[in-house]
């Protein structure tokens, strides 16, 4: 069974746009400082989809990208503790989805994203996973994964 993530970003401090602009070449998502964020990360696989999640400043799916690289050293961590992954644009939402909209469907209730909303790496199940994209307008034929 495929995983499937979702990553949460203030646009103002890194956007699904400036993912975009990094290309193949992507980017580490670093600075996270929450143990269960990084366990999640610690268990992604090369090719995982996920989820890009404007917080704060849209509340809204906006983008989906891939796990580029297995969880290393965050490189803005000194002490040895942090990991992160990299990551990289694959498509964009066609149609963001709104968190207002997530809360309202029944299927979404258990997502992560309304039960526990703070944590800024978090899974996405199958079932939410196809979901999401629909109600995105995103193709999922146009996705590996």
């Amino acid at each position: 069974m495929p995983a499937y993530w979702l990553f949460k970003s203030e646009p103002d401090v890194f956007s699904w746009e400036m993912l975009k602009a990094r290309g193949r070449r992507g980017e580490p998502w670093d600075g996270v400082r929450n143990y269960q964020a990084r366990n999640n990360m610690h268990a992604m696989k090369l090719g995982e989809l996920g989820f890009f999640y404007h917080s704060n400043d849209g509340k809204e799916i906006v983008g989906v990208m891939e796990v580029s690289a297995l969880a290393h050293p965050d490189p803005k961590d000194d002490s040895g503790t942090w990991e992160c992954v990299d990551v990289r644009a694959v498509a964009d939402m066609p149609r963001p989805v709104p968190l207002s909209t997530v809360k309202e469907y029944a299927k979404l209730a258990k997502m992560a994203l309304v039960a526990n909303s703070r944590l800024s790496v978090q899974p996405v199940t199958p079932t939410e996973w196809k979901e999401v994209c629909r109600m995105g307008g995103l193709d999922l034929k146009k996705l590996k994964g």
